[in-house]
């Protein structure tokens, strides 16, 4: 295995993009890696990791906070990712609490089974959802507890074997956009809905219950389908003098290494 490297220094990271690292989970078992990973860790996160019960979600952990740090560190060059601290907004969402040069940096993060992504974006609210296609089983039951009702037509206008795919697409959009407002399941996930146009994949709309404060054309959303196995969602934020589409630039990484 190559020998952790430092962080290279800071990366451009333009204003009209967002960038998504993905880490492979299975390419990340190195003992020494893995040690190098937990020196990064803050005393709560070294906690936090210990308390999982599961060594696979204990490894999980180490490496989710192992990117975030590492990926953050790719855009403020003078800063090691042992130096970043965080916080948590009143509905749970992790946020930079330091140092100041990460100030306009975004970002948030998502883990399942296999894999672990962060997306980030400069001085832009941005949500991640990656879920592994295989835990689609029972789609409809879950679709009819908590997607909207025009999802629910959609997904049932399907044939069956469609129908485990499109779940995917509408869980995963809908986790990245309450993510990417900071506001978890207090939005209720039946007040919004997502248009698909199978005809154009990159277009993908979102109708908005006005008592949720947002409206639809501050977000852009993209869908991802990872070596077959995962699908990812992205939520970027807008801005009134966006003059074209952000654009969302995928790269795996392994921590430390490139």
């Amino acid at each position: 295995m190559p020998t952790p490297m430092p962080v290279p220094s800071a990366n451009p990271l333009p204003d009209d993009e967002a960038h998504l690292w993905i880490a492979r989970l299975d390419d990340l078992r190195d003992p020494a890696l893995l040690a190098a990973y937990a020196d990064l860790l803050a005393d709560d996160e070294a906690e936090a990791c210990a308390r999982y019960r599961l060594p696979e979600r204990r490894h999980e952990h180490l490496v989710t906070r192992a990117l975030v740090r590492t990926v953050l560190s790719r855009y403020a060059g003078d800063v090691p990712p042992r130096a970043w601290r965080f916080t948590a907004n009143a509905y749970g969402r992790p946020e930079i609490a330091g140092p100041a040069a990460g100030g306009a940096l975004r970002f948030n993060l998502s883990n399942t089974r296999g894999l672990v992504v962060c997306l980030v974006a400069r001085g832009r609210e941005v949500g991640v959802d990656v879920e592994a296609v295989d835990r689609a089983a029972r789609c409809l039951d879950v679709a009819d507890h908590y997607f909207a009702p025009p999802e629910v037509a959609a997904l049932r206008a399907l044939p069956p074997a469609a129908q485990p795919e499109r779940f995917l697409t509408y869980w995963t959009l809908k986790e990245s956009y309450i993510k990417a407002r900071g506001m978890g399941l207090s939005l209720p996930l039946e007040r919004f809905a997502f248009v698909l146009d199978p005809a154009r994949p990159d277009s993908i709309a979102i109708e908005i219950d006005p008592a949720l404060g947002d409206h639809p054309d501050r977000w852009q959303f993209r869908t991802l389908r990872y070596r077959h196995s995962h699908t990812i969602a992205t939520a970027v934020e807008r801005r009134s003098d966006d003059r074209a589409p952000i654009r969302v630039v995928a790269r795996e990484t392994v921590p430390l290494v490139g």
